[in-house]
């Protein structure tokens, strides 16, 4: 079993930029696929971005390529998103979510296939 715990949220202006880390309880997180996914209050949760088990290939949402990275850092057991450019609409809780695949270029976007959830952390923008 894997724990995920999420920091780096805040209140910041539209335009500004926020960190977003996902910090895992196990050195097996290398295994696992990850996911970042977001639920603004009223709204169905939905899937922001995602990262392989070896950190070599990703997958965005359509609003937010251009402006989201994904990355991670086995090493450090860690995967972080870099949110650019934020928008008032950004404003959401943002989960992240881990999933072991057998396959270091697996790439999971749908939220049912991940086993491993993170508490969230909240990112508010401000117009």
């Amino acid at each position: 079993q894997v724990q995920l715990v999420e920091s780096g949220g805040g209140v910041v202006q539209a335009g500004d930029s926020l960190r977003l880390s996902c910090t895992a309880s196990s050195r097996t997180f290398a295994e696992y696929a990850v996911g970042w996914f977001r639920q603004a209050p009223g709204k169905e949760r939905e899937f922001v971005a995602a990262v392989s088990r070896s950190g070599g290939g990703s997958s965005y949402s359509d609003f937010v390529r251009g402006r989201f990275t994904t990355s991670r850092d086995n090493t450090k057991i860690a995967v972080y998103l870099q949110m650019n450019s934020l928008e008032v609409e950004d404003t959401a809780v943002y989960s992240c979510a881990a999933v072991p695949v057998p396959t270091s270029s697996r790439i999971v976007t749908a939220a049912y296939e991940y086993t491993h959830w993170g508490r969230g952390t909240q990112v508010t923008v401000s117009p």
